[in-house]
């Protein structure tokens, strides 16, 4: 079936009762979760390695399916979508960019195969990346090697971030999505990434501490389970979970500070 929602306004995301098991794996990853958000804000899932944050965005991309409780799109159970629907309506910047052996330009294309040239040099600027690919002598035409080989954690980052913008989904998801930029192409892409995030439904991984407060909602889990939610000031005012994380971030003195 086919869906249509709000391309300026996302659309909202809702998982209920969901519970999700690895195949092979005893222990559920997700227990019983319950999260929402409303479209155009901004949901941070936080909490310790392991505590099923990248299992939910993988459920929302409907790379698995639940084994109890729904995930809904705009009211609409993920199982009632068409896949190449959904995914067109969800982008996803991960820590780790999956890279055809291929030319940049073919790589960022992957997100829009019929978009212009002017779109793709448009997603290559927002994205920090024009200053790098201008220094090649090939430029966009450049050959990434197998899996990226040719490129740094970085640079496949920020083409994953291009991919992005020239996207232009409703919905994104953003997983460690900075993780591997340092400070100066941090920064540029972040004042992009905040830009993209402003008109869009948005899931942040285990991002930023900065990102982190300023989020609509935040959710932490553990093990598996919502274990606390709510704004960042709240959660600290409770001193849980959330509010270690914090305190230990800040005890560690790290420039750029993150809540794992």
């Amino acid at each position: 079936m086919t869906h249509e929602s709000d391309q300026r306004g996302g659309a909202a995301l809702a998982l209920e009762n969901v519970q999700f098991t690895y195949p092979g794996i005893g222990a559920p990853a997700l227990s019983a979760i319950n999260v929402s958000v409303a479209a155009g804000q901004t949901l941070a899932l936080v909490g310790p390695s392991g505590a099923g944050k990248t299992t939910l965005a993988h459920l929302l991309m409907r790379f698995w399916d639940p084994e109890e409780g729904v995930v809904r799109l705009g009211g609409h159970d993920l199982k009632s979508w068409r896949l190449d629907d959904l995914r067109q309506h969800i982008a996803l910047v991960a820590q780790d960019t999956y890279l055809f052996n291929d030319t940049i330009r073919a790589n960022i294309l992957i997100a829009r195969p019929e978009a212009s040239a002017a779109d793709v040099a448009a997603a290559v600027r927002r994205a920090a990346l024009d200053d790098f690919t201008a220094a090649l002598p090939d430029g966009l035409e450049t050959r990434v090697g197998e899996r990226g080989a040719r490129l740094s954690g970085g640079q496949r980052q920020r083409i994953a971030i291009a991919r992005a913008f020239l996207k232009d989904a409703p919905v994104l998801i953003l997983d460690e999505a900075t993780s591997h930029l340092d400070a100066l192409n941090e920064q540029a892409v972040r004042r992009a990434l905040d830009e993209l995030m402003a008109a869009r439904t948005t899931i942040v991984i285990a991002h930023r501490l900065s990102t982190v407060r300023d989020a609509d909602h935040i959710v932490v889990m553990d093990a598996g389970r919502v274990v606390e939610a709510g704004d960042h000031d709240a959660l600290l005012a409770r001193g849980g979970l959330y509010a270690g994380l914090v305190a230990r971030q800040l005890a560690g003195a790290v420039p750029a500070a993150r809540v794992e």
